[in-house]
């Protein structure tokens, strides 16, 4: 049994890079507070969370700007770069929000490449609910 290669990973305009999924399980609102120390009940009580109108309890936006730099710099580490210390700008609109226990797709394209920096835009989505959008990354690229 073959497998199918994987393209390589290259920073040139137009590229898309690879997609990051994860599905954050019941437990990672509560670890990420920990981590953090954002312990707003709306991301670690289900039942305060309903009571104000939420569908359960919901993630902490910045677990999923997290991600979005993860998938940024594993594709780094991918074109053979140095990984997260190729990360030299991310900025990210919160537009939606992501509940634990659902995919989350983060998804990346290379806009330009200029003096060794590539700018990278992004998205999180969870189904059709866009988490993030309009995210803007900087790489360090050559």
């Amino acid at each position: 049994m073959s497998e199918t290669p994987t393209p390589p990973v290259r920073f040139e305009a137009g590229s898309e890079l690879p997609e990051l999924t994860i599905t954050p399980d019941r437990y990672a609102t509560v670890r990420y507070a920990g981590a953090s120390g954002d312990f707003n009940p709306i991301h670690i009580d289900e039942d305060f969370a309903k009571q104000v109108g939420l569908p359960g309890r919901i993630l902490h936006g910045l677990w999923t700007m997290a991600q979005v730099a993860r998938a940024q710099t594993e594709a780094a580490r991918a074109a053979g770069l140095e990984g997260p210390s190729a990360l030299l700008r991310l900025k990210v609109e919160f537009r939606g929000m992501g509940v634990p226990e659902q995919e989350v797709l983060v998804s990346s394209t290379v806009d330009a490449v200029e003096d060794g920096v590539a700018t990278v835009k992004a998205t999180a989505k969870q189904g059709s609910t866009r988490i993030v959008r309009n995210g803007v990354a900087e790489l360090r690229v050559g």
